[in-house]
């Protein structure tokens, strides 16, 4: 059974960077699209990055340019490394496939961006 679970988030001030981590286990990662998904307080959920099985990414207009996402398929881990954060980016992480399985919605990882 596929299990999806996220780590580091945390606090950081405004400009401050954080990587965040995925690891799978129980599949063969490299077979997926992959995403990582943000939902802040009173807002829907929303895709912030994506990778796709052949390595080709996409990205949020909000968080081009500042998030990186990369995947290592040999240790089935997701990651999405974040820099010049900003209070807007405050939110629970939380890594999926994609298009999202809603039976893989994990606990996430909060993240909150504020000095």
């Amino acid at each position: 059974q596929v299990q999806l679970v996220e780590s580091g988030g945390g606090l950081v001030q405004p400009g401050g960077s954080l990587r965040l981590s995925c690891a799978a286990s129980g599949s063969i990662l490299r077979l997926y699209d992959m995403g990582w998904y943000r939902q802040a307080p009173g807002k829907q959920r929303e895709l912030v990055a994506s990778i796709a099985s052949d390595g080709r990414t996409t990205y949020a207009d909000s968080v081009t340019g500042r998030f990186t996402i990369s995947r290592d398929n040999t240790n089935n881990m997701v990651y999405l490394q974040m820099n010049s954060l900003k209070p807007e980016d405050t939110a629970v992480y939380h890594c999926n496939f994609r298009p999202p399985v809603a039976m893989y919605w994990g606990q996430g990882t909060q993240v909150t961006v504020s000095s």
